[in-house]
């Protein structure tokens, strides 16, 4: 027999099925509410005797109610799974545009970027002492345009030029509108995500070994 002097959490009650609504019509008014003193949370306490929990779990209304919120959780993941396939569909085949820069162009616009993003700026003294970076095209010591960034480290301008180009394009971002929960998000991210690398790659040979290995990292 049931120790009526037994509660149950809100937690708990939910652990045994019944929604928030559920408690709220069926259950009403908390047995027990209050603050716990052994606990830092605000959030008030609310127990409810459990022999009442199931006096109304053996009710005509709780049976109704329960089918009732067991239907729209199915229509709702129905619906979700169907949102999901089709947006996995249009990732995979909305054609992605890069933008065609000439190199120097690209190259300045990657430095620019980088420096919008927090990069110390250009003729600042790096840790070495020596003056910082000069973006693409700047005149060098010889009066002359140069097609690379003086000061940056190898591997850098390839790394900032993807970066840049991965920002021009999240206008494709949108395609995950309307998606939500972990798993199905995820998928739709880490699948753009490659799209849009390997979109990145094809446009600039040059820069498909960074993309692939922002793919591998990624995900």
């Amino acid at each position: 027999m049931t120790d009526r002097t037994t509660y149950v959490s809100l937690a708990g009650v939910r652990g045994r099925g019944w929604t928030d609504a559920m408690v709220r019509d069926l259950l009403g008014t908390p047995d027990v509410q209050g603050r716990d003193p052994r606990r830092w949370s605000l959030a008030p306490v609310r127990l409810y005797l459990l022999a009442r929990v199931e006096t109304v779990e053996r009710t005509p209304e709780f049976a109704e109610a329960a089918a009732l919120s067991r239907a729209r959780s199915s229509a709702t993941g129905a619906y979700a799974e169907r949102r999901r396939a089709a947006v996995l569909t249009s990732i995979r085949t909305e054609p992605i545009e890069v933008p065609r820069l000439p190199g120097p162009e690209l190259e300045r616009r990657a430095v620019r970027h980088r420096h919008l993003l927090g990069a110390r700026s250009p003729g600042t003294p790096g840790p070495d002492g020596k003056a910082g970076m000069r973006t693409a095209g700047a005149p060098g010591p010889d009066g002359r345009g140069t097609a690379r960034t003086a000061g940056a480290p190898a591997g850098s301008l390839v790394r900032w030029q993807v970066s840049y180009l991965r920002h021009a394009l999240a206008r494709y971002e949108t395609l995950l509108d309307g998606l939500y929960g972990e798993t199905g998000r995820g998928e739709a991210e880490r699948l753009l995500r490659r799209r849009l690398y390997e979109a990145i790659g094809a446009a600039y040979p040059s820069l498909a070994r960074e993309c692939r290995r922002r793919i591998a990292v990624e995900g």
